[in-house]
């Protein structure tokens, strides 16, 4: 009995302590809450200088956006900037607004993967909405169709714009970094992959409709995509968004970039001259490039114990001894996948060319072409190139019915209006990039370039363009080899210009490749190519 008071004592003290140190319950966690301020940087604004040394380059690009966005408060027009993948454009778009300190609200098609998320994340940002768990991560609206959210957006919009309004002006507002005028600016990224969405045919002409749906000035629309404006062209009428092209870096840019926030700059600079050209060869991206030479970098520098050191003649012939072995791996395993019969040909040429050097070597090894392609791909490739970069005005002047060009021109002194004129429409046509050109455009270059090869075969010789079917032999498979370009992506196929009712294609190789191509056929392009 005794025992069983004790288990009892034991069990009460035991409980009794367990109430007394129980933990307490905890408070409820304190979300944070948007503000105005979160429209814009809530960093430091970021001076013009400072804002063109950033992007090596862009100087131009840069000096359009903010031309385009206009002074403050200004009604704009939809603005679509467009270039290859990392070539800065949504940096530069999103430093131009932290340079003037303006609201805007971005939203990116890869993480708004459908059009429910992608209205809802641009209300959320709106209406001052950050998903946690409080609210069991809900939006603040829920929103499926575009005239719901057309009814949300301008209901958001005039909150914001009149938050603006009442805070413009204010000593209060500049001192705690609030963003400047009363204007609203959506920015939608990744737009090409709303392409692949189930509703696409009706999502993509209701954003570039979005502007006239709204009817608020106070808003404006800036649509940044990897894919050119031909490519969005539909059949119903809207208001076309001004085009800003962002080419691909040049090789000065390149370096410019990566000798940034360097400690040991001649290193580094010996290091480029190395590995630059090569690369840029075979890839101008920012990310692919910046990924490769991390590493390589590590080998370059294995032999060095003091990084701090400025390198000679005699050291850098000894650190690029070093690293040559793992430039070519370099380039094969991040990216291309060479074919098999490719290295046999390397290997046999390696074998016959012993005791040439090195470094011409590894030239002739990037002037080749790591893939097959046929003659008449080859040659329309090289129309494509030349239709997409010379004006259409001068075909005529370029060719005549024999394919020969016309070199029998009269030269004039040019006027000063007429240079300053000619100036302004090569910034203009800089700024669209390659243009686009009609099926009819590309067959009748394709066919005064391959007239002008025949002669020159005939007349050496040789039967290398004949196939079956007779001399229309090149012409037979021009179609079937088109198609086959465009689903390689070397020419892009654009939707039915809403004017002409046609097809048009715009090329999408560099002219480093269509050099190599046109090398391939020793064929003259630079002859052809109209220099601006």
């Amino acid at each position: 009995m005794a025992k069983e008071e004790g288990l009892q004592v034991t069990r009460r003290t035991t409980r009794y302590s367990a109430s007394n140190n129980a933990v307490e319950p905890t408070k409820p966690t304190e979300f944070y809450k948007p503000t105005l301020n979160d429209l814009g940087f809530r960093q430091q604004p970021l001076g013009f200088e400072d804002l063109l040394s950033c992007f090596p380059g862009r100087s131009t690009q840069v000096l359009e956006l903010l031309r385009l966005l206009g002074p403050l408060n200004s009604p704009m027009f939809p603005v679509l900037v467009y270039g290859g993948p990392s070539t800065g454009k949504t940096s530069v778009t999103l430093q131009v607004f932290r340079h003037l300190n303006r609201p805007f609200v971005y939203s990116s098609c890869v993480t708004c993967y459908n059009p429910r998320i992608l209205f809802e994340s641009i209300l959320n940002q709106l209406w001052f909405h950050r998903k946690n768990s409080g609210h069991s991560y809900s939006s603040v609206k829920r929103c499926e169709r575009p005239s719901d959210f057309v009814n949300y957006l301008r209901e958001a919009s005039e909150s914001v714009i009149d938050n603006l309004k009442g805070n413009s002006g204010k000593l209060s507002s500049k001192l705690s970094g609030q963003p400047n005028g009363t204007m609203v600016y959506l920015v939608f990224d990744n737009l090409e992959r709303v392409r692949d969405w189930d509703k696409s045919s009706t999502i993509l002409p209701f954003l570039f409709n979005l502007c006239d749906i709204l009817k608020m000035p106070e808003v404006g629309l800036i649509f940044i995509s990897s894919t050119s404006p031909d490519t969005y062209y539909l059949n119903i009428g809207y208001l076309e968004p001004i085009p800003l092209y962002f080419p691909d870096y040049t090789e000065d840019d390149l370096r410019q970039i990566f000798m940034a926030n360097q400690v040991n700059r001649k290193l580094y600079t010996s290091f480029l001259d190395v590995v630059l050209r090569p690369f840029c060869r075979v890839t101008r991206r920012i990310d692919e490039l910046s990924a490769a030479f991390s590493s390589l970098f590590k080998k370059y520098s294995e032999p060095l114990s003091d990084m701090e050191v400025a390198p000679n003649e005699d050291m850098k012939r000894r650190l690029f001894t070093h690293l040559r072995p793992h430039i070519t791996t370099a380039l094969n395993e991040t990216f291309q996948v060479r074919s098999q019969p490719l290295l046999k040909a390397e290997t046999n040429q390696e074998t016959k060319k012993k005791n040439s050097s090195r470094m011409s070597g590894i030239r002739e090894d990037f002037d080749k072409m790591d893939f097959h392609m046929s003659t008449s791909a080859k040659y329309l490739l090289i129309s494509a190139f030349l239709a997409s970069r010379n004006p259409a005005t001068l075909d005529a002047s370029l060719f005549d019915s024999t394919g020969v060009s016309d070199s029998r021109k009269r030269k004039r002194k040019a006027s000063e209006k007429s240079m300053e004129q000619k100036k302004m429409a090569e910034q203009e046509l800089l700024m669209k990039g390659p243009g686009t050109f009609p099926l009819e455009r590309l067959l009748a270059i394709f066919q005064c370039i391959t007239s002008l090869a025949e002669d020159s075969l005939d007349e050496e010789g040789s039967d290398e363009l004949t196939i079956e079917g007779g001399s229309g032999g090149l012409m037979s498979d021009v179609l079937l080899q088109l198609s086959s370009l465009c689903n390689a992506n070397f020419i892009i196929k654009g939707g039915s210009c809403p004017l002409e009712g046609s097809t048009r294609y715009r090329t999408a190789v560099s002219e480093d490749l269509a050099l190599k191509v046109a090398r391939s056929l020793k064929f003259p392009l630079s002859k052809y190519l109209y220099r601006r």
